[in-house]
């Protein structure tokens, strides 16, 4: 189970690097950066089973985890205008940030897994990607917003 909690997050990461590779090549859309968080919010049913639920304080580290992981996606999370369309630029730096987000994360889950129930981990570790996605999805919101406005002024 833990082999499979590590493997599935990585085989996620190279899925969304070439997701995200081929984004570029697309006009960004205001549904395109706000269905993810939308589509994600379901994994929330997991707490329905006693298995994954965990307590306030858990929900708050895992919270502040991942929020201060979000500012390195925010950071290199940059808009391009290009025929009166917003793209996203390609950032060499996200793959990078990516994986090293991934060890990190791998790092966490191997060290906390002697001391924390894997039910209880693997909640912790939805609030953490939530606390990631929400955060780095609202700023490429107001990037965009942003960059909209300036191409109807012109």
């Amino acid at each position: 189970m833990l082999y499979l909690s590590l493997i599935i997050p990585a085989i996620m990461a190279i899925i969304v690097i070439f997701i995200r590779m081929k984004a570029t090549k697309y006009p960004v859309t205001k549904k395109k950066i706000i269905l993810p968080p939308i589509f994600m919010s379901t994994g929330s049913l997991m707490y329905i089973f006693p298995y994954f639920r965990i307590s306030l304080l858990q929900v708050l580290e895992a919270l502040g985890v991942g929020i201060l992981l979000s500012i390195f996606l925010i950071v290199t999370t940059k808009f391009e205008i290009n025929q009166n369309e917003i793209y996203l630029k390609r950032s060499k730096a996200f793959p990078i940030i990516l994986f090293s987000l991934l060890i990190v994360r791998i790092g966490l889950k191997l060290y906390l897994t002697q001391t924390i129930d894997v039910g209880e981990l693997g909640g912790m570790f939805w609030v953490l990607a939530f606390g990631m996605i929400v955060p780095w999805r609202i700023a490429m919101y107001f990037q965009y917003v942003k960059l909209e406005k300036r191409i109807q002024a012109t």
